[in-house]
This record gives structure tokens, C-alpha cells and sequence, in this order.
């Protein structure tokens, strides 16, 4: 593959849903042996207009060139023929199935209807060497670290083929030994002359990576930047329009100590070892943590997702945490870590999405008002800036922000009394982040507990008013007035007994 020669061109590209215009006359240009960027806010169109380049959605107008030609990809297969692979922020492969059968999944090389299984191995092996992958060609899928997971994706991209490889939010699950490895990867594949469209809201690893960088903007490109050009503000200002202000940290409201959650001994079978914590209204109770140290299996038991072995759950001294359905009546919601999963119907509309967790609100005796459903739903998109604000669109269409606004507007559309969030701005970018610690600031002043799990440091300490720190299925270390630093609550996550901050 020869560098610096244009690979893919993208030309006036259109798209409206409903109406509604997704996409503006975008224009796109990759070369061969790029790593090119592409940043937005949720809903600015970058995951419409990489459906078209991938055939999953048809252009309303505009033209695609590969290698200068002109080429109409009507579905995936166009696509991959043109040397296209795609691979996503949720994984396409299958964990029952090992690294060469997911690689040859619907592509199975047979001779006389037998299947040549020794081949194809000794293929996949062949391509490992060739790219310096760290992968067995036997592994179950489910026996892989997340990291390798994401080289087989790539692998199975590359074993076809693949002039470009788009790579949608790459990084969300890996942790950051994991991401040092894709990074080598990539600028592995880069050296080999492929072109890369790196999809990204983390700006660090879009300046390291990227040798360009295309910013979108509802639906618009507003500006491409070479590498020199990157910088925080100019990004940032470019992707939402005006410049974000980090306001100095302060409390969030007064404490409302009329409110009080409290957890006591809680043991949840090898995770929780007596974890103690204790929230009031009008606070946001920020958790830290390593994964596995128990911060979501906490909140879940809270939450009365998850049954806990012994200890106690108590809200102005009555018992919680027994179902979701009480926790629902008691007005406590939770966003979880996982939104497409768990916290969203993805084939249902945003409508229905809102209607779930307020059926008492909509419903007079067995009846749903669908008027008021649909009032209902066109509060919440107005009032959480959903887009687009149509509310008959599949919650499963919508961007990852986006998506999180609908989970977010079917509580705040409750008159909630407590709110736990897990990871809640996870995928999503800053002009999103603000938007949701805005809400959490203003359901804090109407009084309401906010107990958020977080990995991210910088917003752990950012939005928290109070941090506690687990360690190993117990609260390890508090930072009462929340104003920890990233390194303090780090070692503390660690289990190193630092000064600052108080023993739990």
C-alpha cells in the first residue's frame, strides 16, 4: 500500500431521518498510512456518516471515491469488497468461538463442503507473525482480556483484506497497559500503509495518534487540523461552539439531612466485605475504585438489582434494596455502567424509553395515557437537549450521548430522591459531560442524593462533593470535603494508606 496517496474521499454527503438532517454536505478525505481523527459531540453525525462509508445506511446525496474511483456501498458487503472493515465500540465477536472461527465467521473456507480447518488456522497464525499480534489462534474469545479481544477484531479486519480500519471509540474498555498495546498496534498498521479512522472523544489519544484531525459539528465539518493544530482549546471550542470554563470547585448545595442513605456491613458474595457508606440529600457522593473493588455491585445492591448476603440498606431508617420495583416506588433510579445493555430498550423509541420509569405517572388504572406519554417524552427531550428531538426515533439509533440522555430523562422526568449513576459520562463527549454534571448539580439542589461511581479521575474529583475510595470490597479511604487529587485517590484505590483524607 503506498503512503500519503488519498485512500477514501467523501464528497457533499447528506442524511435526514424523519425530516430531521443528521448529516450537511461533509466532506472527508483519508490517505493511505494515516491515522486520521474524528472528533464531535454526541450527535454532531459521526456515527451516521461512518454507517455510510459502511454501507449500514444509504446517502440521501453526496459521492464516495476509493482510490479516486467512484463507488456506490449500499451494504456492508460493498464495503468490504472496497476494503472497508468497521469495528465498533461494542465487539462483534462471538465468546463461544475461537480466535480463527470468528475470524472466518460466515466467510468459511471449504473444499467439497469440507471444512478446511488446519488452512485456515495456519492462516490466522501467519497473519499474527505478520502484524506482531499477541493472540493464539485456538483462544476462546471469552477467555481474552479485553484488549485482546480488540487485536482479534483487527485481525479479522486485516485477514480480508482491509485498506481502512475505522475504529469506534477503541479504547472505552481497555485499561491503560491495554491501550498502550492497541496504540503499538495501530502504528503498526500505519507503517504498513492502512489507513485508520480513529473515532474518539479522548483528546490525548487522538493528538498522539492522529496525523490529521476532522471536527464535527451538528451535522457539519467545522474544520480539519493537522497534528501541530491540536490543542485542548481549539478542539473543544471547535466541537461545541464556545470555550467550557472549569469553574472553581464548590459544594454543590447544603446538605439536606432529612435525607440519609445508609449502608451498614454489606457483603455481596466475594466482592463486598462489610462496606459501609452513608449519603444525604442535597450531595454529590462521588465512589472510587479499581475494577473489582466492589463500586458497582454496591450500587447495584442499593439499587435492589442484586440481592447482598447479610447488612443492611436503610433510607430515613427503612429498609431498601429489595427489588427494583420498590426502589422504583421509593423514587430511587440508576444509570448503568452499561447503557445499551441495561438501561435502554434499544428497538423501542425514546417515548416508550421515557414511559418505562414512569408508568405510575402515565397509567389511570390499567390504561396508559398516551398523550401523556408523548407530553411526557417532549419535556424530556427539550429539557435534556435529546437529538434528534423527534420522540418516535429507536432509542438504539441514537448516538452514545444521546442514548445516555434518554437513560438520564427517564429518571430526572421522576421527582427522584436518590439517583445512583455508574461510569455515567463513559463514551460520551465534554460538551455531554457538562450537560450531565449539570443535571446532577441541579437534582443535588432540589435536595436529592447523588451517589456516582466513577473511573474517571480528573471527574471524580471534578463534580464530587464528598469521595469515598474502595479497596478490595470495603470503603478504604474518605476525602470529606471532596478536594483530593487524582494521585491521592489512585494510591488510595491502591490500597496505600496516604495522608490526606480520612480512614473509612
Amino acid at each position: 500500500m503506498e503512503k500519503n496517496k488519498e485512500l477514501l474521499r467523501a464528497e457533499g454527503v447528506c442524511k435526514q431521518f424523519g425530516g430531521v438532517p443528521v448529516l450537511q454536505n461533509v466532506d472527508l478525505e483519508i490517505e493511505y498510512g494515516e491515522v486520521h481523527a474524528l472528533m464531535g459531540e454526541n450527535g454532531a453525525g459521526k456515527s451516521t456518516l461512518i454507517k455510510i462509508i459502511t454501507g449500514v445506511f444509504t446517502k440521501d446525496a453526496g459521492e464516495i471515491f476509493i482510490d479516486g474511483k467512484h463507488v456506490e456501498i449500499h451494504n456492508r458487503k460493498d464495503a468490504a469488497l472496497h476494503g472497508i472493515q468497521v469495528i465498533y465500540q461494542e465487539l462483534s465477536l462471538i465468546p463461544a468461538l475461537s480466535v480463527t472461527e470468528n475470524i472466518f465467521l460466515g466467510q468459511e473456507d471449504t473444499k467439497l463442503r469440507v471444512l478446511q480447518k488446519k488452512g485456515m488456522k495456519e492462516r490466522v497464525a501467519s497473519l499474527i507473525e505478520h502484524y506482531g499480534f499477541e493472540l493464539d489462534p485456538d483462544a476462546i474469545v471469552e477467555t481474552m482480556g479485553m484488549a485482546q479481544r480488540q487485536m482479534a477484531e483487527i485481525l479479522k479486519a486485516l485477514a480480508f483484506k482491509a485498506k481502512l480500519i475505522i475504529m469506534d471509540e477503541p479504547t472505552s474498555a481497555l485499561s491503560a497497559a491495554e491501550s498502550e498495546k492497541l496504540f503499538d498496534r495501530i502504528n503498526g498498521l500505519r507503517d504498513r500503509g492502512v489507513g485508520i479512522l480513529y473515532i474518539s472523544h479522548r483528546l490525548e489519544e487522538v493528538y498522539r495518534l492522529s496525523d490529521r484531525l476532522t471536527v464535527m459539528r451538528d451535522g457539519k465539518i467545522v474544520g480539519v487540523l493537522n497534528k501541530d493544530e491540536i490543542n485542548a482549546q481549539t478542539v473543544t471550542s471547535m466541537m461545541i461552539g464556545h470555550e467550557i470554563k472549569q469553574e472553581k470547585k464548590v459544594r454543590t448545595t447544603d446538605l439536606n439531612t432529612d435525607r440519609c442513605l445508609e449502608v451498614k456491613d454489606l457483603c455481596y458474595k466475594t466482592i463486598l466485605k462489610g462496606a459501609n457508606i452513608t449519603a444525604y440529600g442535597g450531595e454529590i457522593l462521588g465512589i472510587g475504585g479499581l475494577v473489582g473493588s466492589g463500586r458497582t455491585e454496591l450500587i447495584r445492591c442499593i439499587y435492589g438489582a442484586e440481592k447482598p448476603d447479610s447488612g443492611s440498606i436503610t433510607y430515613n431508617g427503612k429498609p431498601i434494596g429489595g427489588s427494583v420495583g420498590k426502589s422504583i416506588k421509593m423514587n430511587i433510579g440508576l444509570v448503568p455502567e452499561d447503557r445499551r445493555t441495561q438501561g435502554f430498550i434499544p428497538l423501542l423509541s425514546i417515548e416508550k424509553n421515557i414511559a418505562i420509569a414512569n408508568q405510575d405517572r402515565l397509567s389511570s388504572s390499567w390504561f396508559i395515557s398516551g398523550r401523556k406519554e408523548a407530553e411526557l417524552a417532549d419535556a424530556a427531550i427539550r429539557d435534556y437537549d435529546i437529538r434528534p428531538p423527534k420522540r418516535s426515533i429507536q432509542v438504539g439509533n441514537l448516538s452514545g450521548g444521546n442514548q445516555q440522555k434518554v437513560v438520564l430523562g427517564k429518571w430526572l422526568s421522576r421527582d427522584l430522591e436518590v439517583l445512583l449513576l455508574d461510569e455515567p459520562t463513559l463514551g460520551v463527549d465534554i460538551g455531554v459531560k457538562e450537560d450531565i454534571y449539570g443535571y446532577m448539580r441541579q437534582l443535588a439542589r432540589k435536595g436529592a442524593i447523588i451517589i456516582m461511581v466513577s473511573s474517571d479521575l480528573a471527574e471524580l474529583t471534578y463534580i464530587s462533593d464528598r469521595i469515598l475510595v474502595m479497596h478490595e470490597g470495603i470503603v478504604f479511604k474518605e476525602f470529606p470535603d471532596g478536594n483530593a487529587t487524582q494521585t491521592e485517590v489512585l494510591l488510595a484505590a491502591s490500597g496505600e494508606d496516604i495522608e490526606g483524607g480520612v480512614p473509612a
